[in-house]
């Protein structure tokens, strides 16, 4: 493993970690640079929960810069990948010897070649046979080998990677190309992922964002959650953000679940099973957005002496409520903006408009100093 380690404060020195992950449609990878050019500015920060924290690639970073990290999500994927990076710990060799005789296997037909392979004389499949044929054979190996749970995490994390890289889809799985795109003609590999040899005291927490923060502590926590959209129109049934990556969810359980629509979804990840409170558009009896009263809730339990939180301009928060949320529990110290489109990054005061009217995509970052 790679020793990469920066003192957990100060200035980093333009110093950002590299990190690994799938395509992923909430990926904070372009946001890496910013975040840490505003967490270097504090001191004092040696523990850091990163709370929504889907692909991981925040808590990568985090614990390659010797943070004693905290990933907590609702998600198998998440709990993967974050095992994988954060807490295996045996050699390279160890695994590698694995992954090379994994790939060796002859694959077959099984489960996901029925539910998710298709023939070249096919559309609109996830994945070629050939390839589903491997995942079918790699996957029933995985379980019959004698493997704790941090070191099956590795394999499967290198599996889901492979994947990733020949899937005939956007980068989710609710619906898949009409034309089989170039890269679904490769053969399916596993490679060893990028891991690092981690310093902190990190852990690993699947669950409900709330139980986490319930009864612990940290130095900083950074928040991301998957705000409920800001169109009016939004039907209360629709695709929910966990269903997009369903597919990672039965390969990691390898649970054969009952599935349905054209895409094969998962049944528990129909839109009224898998909902976050986070996501929801509709308004309580009060007339306020259920997903920002659940986020003022959040922060105001949260125990930290830090929080950042990043906002999506796609969002449900104006201006003032977001105010109105981080006023009542502390101190906005700094915000930021990203515009992705122009790939530049500006400062704002607490009196500019930060929700935008032109259809931009823009991301923000809000640093804020929670109240003792």
């Amino acid at each position: 493993m790679k020793l990469t380690k920066n003192p957990p404060s100060g200035d980093l020195g333009g110093k950002i970690p590299k990190t690994e992950g799938i395509k992923y449609a909430g990926s904070k990878l372009k946001l890496l640079p910013y975040i840490f050019e505003m967490v270097g500015q504090l001191d004092g920060i040696e523990s850091v929960l990163d709370g929504f924290s889907g692909s991981t690639r925040v808590s990568q970073a985090f614990a390659q810069l010797g943070y004693s990290t905290t990933s907590s999500d609702i998600s198998a994927w998440s709990e993967v990948f974050a095992t994988c990076y954060l807490i295996a710990n045996k050699t390279d060799n160890f695994y590698q010897e694995k992954i090379d005789f994994l790939n060796n296997l002859q694959g077959v037909d099984g489960w996901f070649t029925e539910n998710y392979g298709g023939a070249v004389s096919e559309i609109k499949k996830p994945f070629q046979n050939k390839n589903t044929r491997k995942l079918d054979a790699i996957r029933t190996e995985i379980d019959a080998m004698d493997l704790q749970w941090e070191d099956k995490c590795v394999l499967l994390t290198s599996l889901i990677l492979a994947l990733d890289k020949v899937d005939n889809t956007l980068g989710h799985y609710v619906a898949y190309l009409s034309d089989w795109c170039p890269r679904s003609f490769k053969d399916l590999l596993l490679t060893l992922p990028n891991r690092y040899l981690n310093t902190g005291n990190n852990s690993v927490i699947r669950g409900d964002i709330f139980k986490t923060v319930e009864n612990n502590r940290y130095d900083l926590v950074y928040f991301d959650p998957p705000y409920g959209s800001n169109n009016e129109k939004m039907p209360p049934s629709r695709v929910r953000y966990g269903a997009y990556y369903h597919l990672w969810t039965t390969i990691i359980q390898n649970d054969k679940p009952l599935i349905f629509g054209k895409a094969n979804r998962r049944e528990d990840s129909r839109d009224n099973v898998s909902a976050s409170v986070f996501e929801e558009f509709r308004r309580n009896e009060s007339g306020d957005f259920m997903a920002m009263e659940a986020l003022r809730k959040l922060i105001d339990e949260t125990n930290t002496r830090y929080l950042l939180l990043s906002y999506s301009s796609g969002g449900r928060a104006t201006k003032e409520q977001l105010m109105d949320i981080i006023s009542a529990s502390g101190v906005l110290l700094q915000i930021k903006m990203i515009d992705y489109q122009k790939n530049v990054m500006s400062n704002m005061r607490s009196t500019s408009e930060w929700i935008n009217s032109d259809g931009k995509h823009n991301e923000y970052l809000f640093l804020m100093e929670k109240a003792d």
